[in-house]
């Protein structure tokens, strides 16, 4: 169901100085960048293998990754799973005791569609299904 590990998802409060982490001292490439406003982020893809690493900016205070910097601070945030038919694994991983926080997929970033799981029930780990757009 699972293909591979898409992306991981790191929550930020400077863009600027984790881009120059990841991009300046670690080498990643960057891949993409994009406000998504339906998540409330400016959500950066940088290149690692035949993964990416996302970083977060939240738009604002009550927004998801706002609240969880609030909350813990800088750091992990989510790992992302690429699936070929996100509603064949939605249903499959609800069928399997998975708590959804989306029942239905949303757009991400490049127009992929992502669906959150729970962390409760995925082992304390915040979990996103993305089905990526055409040719990415």
């Amino acid at each position: 169901m699972l293909d591979r590990i898409d992306h991981i998802g790191v929550a930020t409060d400077d863009l600027d100085a984790a881009l120059t982490l990841y991009a300046g001292s670690l080498g990643m490439a960057l891949a993409h960048r994009e406000t998504v406003e339906s998540q409330g982020v400016e959500a950066v893809l940088l290149d690692v293998g035949e993964g990416h690493v996302e970083l977060l900016l939240p738009l604002g205070p009550d927004t998801p990754v706002g609240k969880y910097l609030e909350k813990r601070g800088p750091g992990l945030h989510h790992v992302a799973y690429s699936v070929g038919d996100i509603e064949a694994a939605l249903e499959q991983l609800s069928g399997a005791g998975i708590e959804l926080i989306d029942e239905e997929p949303r757009v991400g970033i490049r127009d992929s569609r992502v669906a959150f799981l729970h962390p409760r029930t995925t082992g304390g780990v915040l979990t996103e299904i993305v089905e990526p757009a055409a040719g990415h």
